[in-house]
């Protein structure tokens, strides 16, 4: 198959690649490697006028070129934003973007439902933070 530049660059480079550690990070997944595709985003928190802001997010994915591209742009775009379900970008202007062709519209559904973890993983770390003593 033929990738285009900028699935090779974020697949090569993967950008937000690993692990959040410490304080506040939390994150959430979707997919299963046995089944070809496996995604989890890590984020880290902070409050922000109304709800709270991305300050950092990472991610961890098995899968083909457009599904780890698309997780690292995810990842990488997402910092500075309000903390919120919807991605970056819907998924079929992502799948677009990456030139994926539409039978890979599933793996990059999975992007999403690890993103919509992720975030509610978050919305319940910040909203414990805010409660503690």
């Amino acid at each position: 198959m033929r990738y285009s530049e900028l699935t090779r660059r974020y697949f090569e480079s993967a950008p937000a690649a690993g692990r959040l550690n410490g304080p506040g990070a939390s994150g959430g997944e979707a997919g299963r490697r046995a089944e070809g595709t496996w995604v989890r985003f890590e984020l880290r928190v902070g409050p922000d006028e109304g709800g709270a802001r991305i300050l950092e997010a990472r991610f961890l994915a098995f899968g083909c070129p457009h599904t780890i591209a698309a997780a690292a742009w995810v990842a990488e775009r997402a910092v500075g934003r309000p903390l919120e379900e919807s991605l970056p970008a819907p998924v079929e202007s992502i799948r677009r973007l990456f030139d994926a062709p539409i039978e890979k519209l599933g793996r990059l559904l999975v992007v999403e439902d690890a993103w919509r973890a992720a975030v509610a993983a978050a919305r319940t770390e910040n909203q414990s933070a805010c409660t503690r003593p």
